[in-house]
């Protein structure tokens, strides 16, 4: 079931919505165990199947948390550690066996020379967020955080339907005591107009930007991954920046609407997307995306690693190795091992920068023209960065960016098919492009944050005016539904 779709928003989300507060006049608990149910109800859509999963998951972990809260009780250190080791292992191995067992397995074959095959496994929706989820429960268990000894509090905090298929990362400690508060299960119109508003909002995103990038990013990656198929340096360029919108606008689309219907229920969820492509450094473009998976990143593998504790180049072999990792943690596929790769020497040369800018080796303009710079470069870098993440081989990635940066950059002339729809290819130098291109780039560096939208009581009119508004924008959203256009994190 997605967000963008008829089922959700007419019959999930009202009847989930309208439960949880009518069931919280009987009681906390009830509502909690409504909502927790609904959330299971939601992930069985994708596939009932894997349902099993998640409660089998669900229910070791309780266990580990609930072992190792009494180990911290009690000071038995050496019991904590093996603990904490045991569970995050056995979260790793499952994670490896859905998500790599394959991709281990071809690679080996092609360097042993082996035949070795194995059964396709197919990847149970939202498994790395529900299981970094868990894993940071069970460090802040360990290291005495958080304390969690109702199973069905723990099944909500995991299965919260807005987060679970594809994020935010969440802690317990954040989330839990909203579910402990009293004006959580009290309908609050504020709140649900506002969480309506992100919704909208996001769905804008979705099927109007992002879906309408997507073909021209396909046709121009399918052209690239031929091979014998010449590109021009405007054609590449302009399929990479499909791409590059495409993926904001999904992402940013679906982070909204996940912390809009989040909202409905009076839960805040942290925020995941500060308008990125603003960043004017690869370091203030992590504090911008994926936010809650660059700290979980930061603080359950960098610093454990050693951080920047142990010298300039230990710090550098650390922010490596965390973005290999965190490359890796997106898919399993070497494109997505290179993307991580060069996200961590894109930080390691962003530091060296910095370090030989304050003791005067480098002059760097000040004020807005240094911004400015620093943002066109970093804009650039991702771009390139997002080749690599959106191809499926290496030698299709390198076949676009020689194009992209005038190696082999050839005109051409020809259709190309994709998904069953017909693309002329010289339709990538069309006022229609250029104007999408225009609207997204104007939408993402002069629009503020989403995180900044809020329902405003001004009188009569002004409310009015929000409602139509909001009316107008879900009328011509609604109106593109009737395809099935699924959210690219959801791969991950």
């Amino acid at each position: 079931m997605l967000f963008n779709s008829y089922a959700f928003l007419f019959l999930f989300l009202p009847i989930t919505l309208f439960g949880f507060f009518s069931l919280s006049r009987i009681g906390w608990s009830v509502a909690a165990v409504w909502l927790a149910l609904s959330s299971l109800l939601f992930y069985g859509f994708w596939d009932a199947r894997y349902v099993t999963l998640l409660l089998g998951s669900i229910t070791c972990n309780f266990g580990f948390g609930w072992w190792l809260s009494q180990a911290h009780a009690s000071g038995q250190m050496s019991v904590k550690r093996r603990v904490l080791q045991l569970a995050i292992g056995v979260n790793l191995m499952l994670l490896a066996y859905f998500k790599y067992a394959n991709f281990f397995i071809d690679n080996l074959n092609a360097l042993a020379g082996l035949n070795w095959t194995m059964a396709a496994i197919v990847l149970p929706m939202g498994i790395s967020f529900f299981t970094f989820t868990q894993i940071a429960f069970l460090v802040d268990a360990h290291e005495g955080k958080v304390r969690e000894h109702n199973f069905v509090h723990y099944v909500l905090f995991v299965t919260f339907f807005p987060h679970l298929i594809a994020g935010p990362v969440l802690h317990h400690k954040d989330m839990m005591p909203q579910f402990a508060t009293p004006s959580t299960y009290r309908i609050q119109w504020g709140n649900v107009a506002t969480g309506l508003l992100l919704l909208i909002l996001g769905l804008c995103k979705k099927t109007l930007l992002a879906d309408a990038f997507a073909p021209y990013a396909t046709a121009l990656f399918d052209a690239a991954g031929q091979g014998d198929v010449p590109l021009t340096t405007y054609e590449a360029w302009a399929g990479a920046l499909a791409y590059t919108f495409q993926i904001y606008f999904d992402f940013s689309g679906y982070t909204d609407m996940a912390l809009g219907i989040a909202l409905m229920f009076n839960v805040r969820l942290p925020t995941n997307f500060n308008s990125p492509y603003k960043a004017t450094s690869i370091i203030e473009f992590w504090r911008r995306w994926h936010i809650t998976l660059s700290t979980f990143l930061r603080d359950y593998l960098y610093i454990p690693l050693g951080g920047n504790r142990h010298g300039t180049m230990r710090r550098h072999v650390n922010l490596l190795t965390t973005m290999l990792l965190g490359g890796l943690w997106h898919g399993a596929g070497w494109t997505f091992v290179v993307w991580g790769g060069l996200h961590g020497l894109y930080l390691i040369v962003n530091h060296l920068w910095q370090a030989s800018t304050r003791r005067g080796w480098v002059v760097w303009p000040s004020g807005w023209a240094g911004r400015m710079l620093g943002g066109a470069i970093t804009f650039v870098a991702v771009v390139t960065a997002w080749v690599f993440f959106r191809a499926d081989s290496v030698p299709q990635a390198v076949t676009l960016l020689k194009a992209m940066y005038g190696i082999d950059a050839r005109p051409i002339a020809f259709e190309l098919v994709t998904h069953g729809h017909l693309i002329e290819v010289v339709a990538m130098s069309s006022q229609a492009l250029a104007r999408l291109l225009l609207l997204g780039g104007l939408w993402v560096w002069l629009l503020p944050n989403a995180s900044r939208v809020a329902f405003s009581d001004r009188g009569l009119a002004v409310t009015l005016l929000q409602v139509l508004g909001a009316c107008a924008l879900l009328h011509v959203v609604i109106d593109r539904f009737g395809h099935y256009s699924p959210f690219l994190y959801f791969q991950f």
